[in-house]
């Protein structure tokens, strides 16, 4: 059986997801499950998965609040 490692981009973007789904729950009061299923519902991760190279280069603050904007245009509450 072979095995395959994951590319070193794949490895940060899994990095990257994993670190600020829990920064966006404790920023807007949620558990982690909650956040998840809020920015799936929203287009948040879709945001997240098109966009992480540039949200993670930036202030962990800011890019919550990008996610946040996102959500709050596709019906999200404001």
């Amino acid at each position: 059986m072979e095995t395959q490692e994951l590319s070193k981009e794949t490895n940060d973007k899994i990095s990257f997801i994993s670190f600020i789904i829990p920064e966006f729950a404790s920023t807007y009061k949620m558990n982690v499950q909650e956040a998840y299923f809020y920015l799936k519902k929203y287009g948040g991760m879709d945001y997240l998965n098109k966009c992480w190279w540039a949200l993670h280069t930036d202030n962990p603050f800011w890019a919550v609040r990008d996610m946040y904007e996102v959500c709050s245009k596709n019906g999200g509450m404001r």
